[in-house]
Order: structure tokens, then C-alpha cells, then sequence
């Protein structure tokens, strides 16, 4: 009798214990940016729940979302934005891949740590540029890409 007021003791300070517990509702499997006439929208695959907030100044979707940045550090970009490069997988462990549709011969990519130095300057070999990391340091590093001397695109990479 003793041993069955102990079990359920036990279970019922389990159960209340696990009540507080709080973690992420959804492990997305995969996400993306889709745009068009309307606008542009980040999306993930798997998502669950969200909630939607409306202001007279817009909207913010809260939920499990992709972040796309736009980081400039120095110089002046383009003003014309457009989708078509992309570097992934972001954040990444040994390698980086980095896609441009638009792909021109007279490009060049150059990776630099937070501090401005240049840690790597080579020309872009195609539509799809292979970039190692796995030499690199787990930290934050800013790759560039540029044509003429000109700054197209920068992007924000994550080495973990």
C-alpha cells in the first residue's frame, strides 16, 4: 500500500513539474522566399503555429520564420536588389555554396572575418561556386560579391 501512495506521489509530481515546460513547437523541414507582384514572403515547411499582428503601419508574422538580411558593411551597393544570388547552406560547417543565376565571368567573391580582413579572393567558376569553411573558425564572416570593383551583393554567413 505504501509502495502504490509512493508511485502515484511520484507521478502526479511528474505530471505537474512537466506542466511548465516550455520549447519550440515546430522543427521546420525546409523554408524559402517566394515573391511576386505583391511583395516578397519568407516561408517555412512544418510550420505549426503562428500569430499575426496588424498595426496601421503593416504587419509582423510571429511564428518560426526564415530571416533573409540585407547587410551592408561598407561601400555602396546597388540600389536594385534583385533574388537572383544566394549562398547556403547558412549557417554552415564545411562548406558554403554560393548560386547566381545571373552568372557573369567577371565576377569575384571575397570572405573577410568582422575585423575587414580579407581571408579569401577568388573568382566565381559558375552558376554554382563551391566555398570551403571547415579551416575556418566558428564566428560570423561577410562574403562579398563584386564586379568591376563594384559591390553587388553582400551577405551575412554563419560558420558553426
Amino acid at each position: 500500500m505504501r509502495y502504490k501512495k509512493l508511485k502515484l506521489c511520484a507521478v502526479l509530481m511528474l505530471a505537474f513539474g512537466l506542466t511548465g515546460i516550455q520549447a519550440q513547437e515546430a522543427i521546420p523541414a525546409t523554408g524559402g522566399d517566394a515573391s511576386g507582384s505583391g511583395g516578397t514572403l519568407a516561408y517555412s515547411v512544418g510550420q505549426i503555429i503562428y500569430t499575426t499582428f496588424t498595426g496601421t503601419s503593416g504587419s509582423v508574422a510571429q511564428g518560426v520564420q526564415q530571416p533573409y538580411e540585407i547587410l551592408i558593411t561598407t561601400g555602396l551597393e546597388k540600389t536594385a536588389i534583385t533574388l537572383n544570388y544566394s549562398a547556403y547552406p547558412n549557417p554552415t560547417t564545411n562548406y558554403l555554396m554560393l548560386q547566381i543565376d545571373n552568372y557573369d565571368k567577371a565576377l569575384l567573391y571575397q570572405l573577410y572575418d568582422l575585423n575587414g580582413n580579407i581571408l579569401e579572393s577568388k573568382q566565381v567558376t559558375g552558376k554554382i561556386t563551391n566555398i570551403a569553411m571547415e579551416q575556418l573558425a566558428i564566428a560570423t564572416y561577410v562574403l562579398r560579391i563584386t564586379q568591376n570593383n563594384q559591390v553587388i551583393k553582400t551577405f551575412k554567413i554563419i560558420k558553426k
